[in-house]
């Protein structure tokens, strides 16, 4: 195992690199970071953040005088900052400063903040990043302050004057959103803040200042542990009582469908037949809105991936999933028409969804109407729809709103002059697209509907 085979993104640490060998999350860690790992592993402060689902759990597989090696519990699906919802990227905020908090108490600090080191696992944010613990020096800043500011402090006070969209800047800043961009962007009011002044438009106008300064003369300030543990207290609490102020058309989807009760019923019921024969332990919904006919599945699952594009949707999701202490459930914020891009060095740091979800490979994937906004919305033809769909999962299970449907309709009707252009979307159309590269195993029209549910295999 050698380091040329190390994750492609970790050239950004010295202390150590990731490797996947045989399928397993290893971690080698270099001498330089032997001090500290042994003292965070002597003094129980890993094995205390184990016991919390604060960090995800290691063991130690070998180690010599060249170099020590973990194996990760693995985590079937990461998720990255720009696919979170604001709640849940309060979430990976509020845990990375408990944990700041809790290292300074115990003498280590973090020597990084990125919003990378988090990610979400049964049914809560943890963190990933093994080696970002450093020993507390004494009088000293905390070395990651800024790091915290531009990767989720300034995303999420964007979010909160300006909406979700401002949660997928890191997918351009991947280093973290400028601090003056953030600084530029918010009110002037915010200005009359202490701690959006302190922490965002102050700390632009000493960044400008330290830009400046070309012969490095410029002096690290001291600062006590007990000035530190303020600061992370006062960020603490601005952050928890953040929201977003923002509407959108989904995020009471359930209120608005076009379903009657005993449609929905029958629906829920016919996926529920072909689930327990399919006996899935993973599956994902495109477009699953808050999750719902997850829920309603009677087959337990090991993992549930469920995607909208809608950040109300999935905050939703994320609220009752916390609600219901659900472990296999993973809300994500995903644009089919736009699925996530891998970004970074090489376009290799960070994988895309199709990379990720294929790797995955659940065992079902559900599309639950909205075949109709892919296609009309989207003007996406059937023939590269149906490519989408049938990369990742053996089976399928897709709705298809026919041509008379009221949903339809509106989004045919907006289409003014062009409406002609989308003949093609009809039943006869979407089946022969789908039987390419599906197997239909069973179709069933929805009663009282004006929908068509259908259970695929994949030939590939």
């Amino acid at each position: 195992m050698q380091s040329k085979n190390a994750h492609a993104s970790s050239f950004r640490d010295p202390s150590g690199y990731v490797v996947i060998d045989d399928n397993a999350v290893k971690r080698v860690i270099n001498p330089i970071y032997f001090k500290q790992y042994k003292a965070l592993t002597e003094t129980g402060f890993y094995q205390n953040l184990f016991n919390n689902g604060l960090l995800i759990p290691h063991k130690e597989i070998s180690a010599n005088d060249d170099r020590i090696i973990i194996e990760a519990e693995k985590i079937p699906f990461v998720t990255y900052p720009y696919e979170w919802s604001f709640n849940m990227y309060k979430e990976a905020a509020l845990l990375t400063l408990k944990l700041q908090k809790y290292s300074l108490e115990k003498g280590f600090s973090l020597k990084d903040a990125s919003s990378f080191n988090v990610t979400f696992y049964k049914g809560k944010a943890i963190f990933i990043d093994t080696l970002s613990f450093d020993f507390y020096i004494d009088n000293s800043p905390w070395r990651a302050y800024k790091q915290f500011i531009t990767h989720f402090f300034g995303p999420l006070v964007l979010a909160h004057y300006h909406g979700s969209q401002m949660l997928k800047l890191l997918s351009t800043f991947m280093d973290g959103i400028p601090v003056k961009m953030i600084s530029s962007l918010l009110p002037t009011k915010t200005k009359l803040s202490p701690t959006l002044y302190s922490n965002i438009h102050l700390l632009a106008k000493l960044e400008d200042k330290h830009n400046e300064d070309y012969n490095g003369e410029a002096k690290i300030g001291s600062l006590s542990k007990k000035g530190q543990l303020n600061i992370i207290e006062t960020l603490y609490d601005y952050i928890k009582k953040l929201k977003l102020k923002e509407h959108s058309e989904w995020g009471n989807y359930y209120d608005k469908t076009n379903y009657s009760d005993s449609a929905f019923d029958e629906k829920s019921k016919t996926i529920n037949q072909w689930v327990n024969k399919l006996q899935p332990k993973t599956v994902i919904d495109i477009g699953g809105n808050d999750g719902t006919f997850v829920r309603k599945l009677q087959q337990p699952l090991e993992l549930a991936l469920v995607s909208d594009i809608d950040n109300n949707a999935v905050d939703f999701n994320h609220k009752t999933m916390k609600v219901n202490k659900e472990t296999f459930m993973l809300p994500f914020a995903l644009d089919v028409l736009a699925p996530t891009p891998a970004i970074g060095l090489n376009n290799k740091e960070r994988d895309s969804f199709l990379d990720r979800i294929t790797a995955l490979a659940p065992d079902v994937t559900m599309a639950l109407a909205i075949i109709h906004h892919i296609s009309l919305s989207g003007n996406v033809p059937f023939k590269r729809s149906v490519e989408f769909f049938s990369k990742f999962s053996e089976h399928l299970i897709i709705e298809f709103p026919r041509r008379d449907d009221s949903w339809v309709q509106r989004l045919l009707n907006n289409k003014a002059d062009f409406k002609d252009h989308f003949d093609f979307y009809n039943l006869e159309n979407f089946v022969h697209a789908y039987s390419e590269l599906f197997e239909i195993i069973e179709q069933k029209a929805i009663s009282d509907s004006k929908r068509v549910i259908f259970l695929m295999k994949n030939k590939l």
